[in-house]
C-alpha cells in the first residue's frame, strides 16, 4: 500500500513540474507568416490558375455555402417532432370518465354531492416499438 502511494505521489510531482513548463503563447503561435485572408485569396488564385475542371468542381460548393442558389431542404432535414411521430407512435391511451353518485362521507357522514371525474386508462403514456404498429 505504501509503495503504491509513493509512486502515485511522484507521478503526480512529475506531472505537476512538466505542467509549469510550458511555452509563451509566442513560442506556440508565431506572430509572423501569412494572414487567413492572404491564405484564402492564394488558394483562390491558385485554383484559377489551374485546371478549368478545379474551378468548376468548387463553383457548386461556393454557391451552396454562400446561398447563391435557392434550395429548399425541408424534406431532407429532420424534425424532431415527425420523426418520434414516426419512429415511436404513442399507443392509444382511452380516458375513462367515472360518475361518482351523491353519498355521504364515511368519517363524518357528511353529504358529497355527485360528481364526474376522467382518468387515462394506463398511468403514463406509452409508445410502440419501430415497426410495431
Amino acid at each position: 500500500m505504501r509503495v503504491t502511494t509513493v509512486k502515485i505521489s511522484i507521478v503526480a510531482l512529475i506531472s505537476l513540474l512538466s505542467a509549469c513548463s510550458y511555452q509563451t503563447k509566442d513560442d506556440l503561435l508565431p506572430q509572423t507568416g501569412p494572414t487567413m485572408q492572404e491564405v484564402y485569396r492564394n488558394h483562390e488564385s491558385s485554383l484559377l490558375v489551374g485546371s478549368e475542371k478545379k474551378v468548376s468542381s468548387t463553383s457548386g460548393i461556393r454557391d451552396r455555402l454562400t446561398g447563391n442558389k435557392d434550395v429548399d431542404l425541408a424534406g431532407y432535414t429532420r424534425d424532431v417532432n415527425s420523426e418520434i411521430e414516426q419512429q415511436f407512435p404513442r399507443l392509444p391511451n382511452p380516458t375513462l370518465v367515472m360518475y361518482v353518485y351523491p353519498h355521504l362521507s364515511t368519517a363524518s357522514r357528511l353529504p358529497v354531492p355527485g360528481y364526474s371525474t376522467a382518468f387515462p386508462f394506463y398511468e403514463r403514456p406509452e409508445y410502440a416499438m419501430p415497426g410495431e404498429l
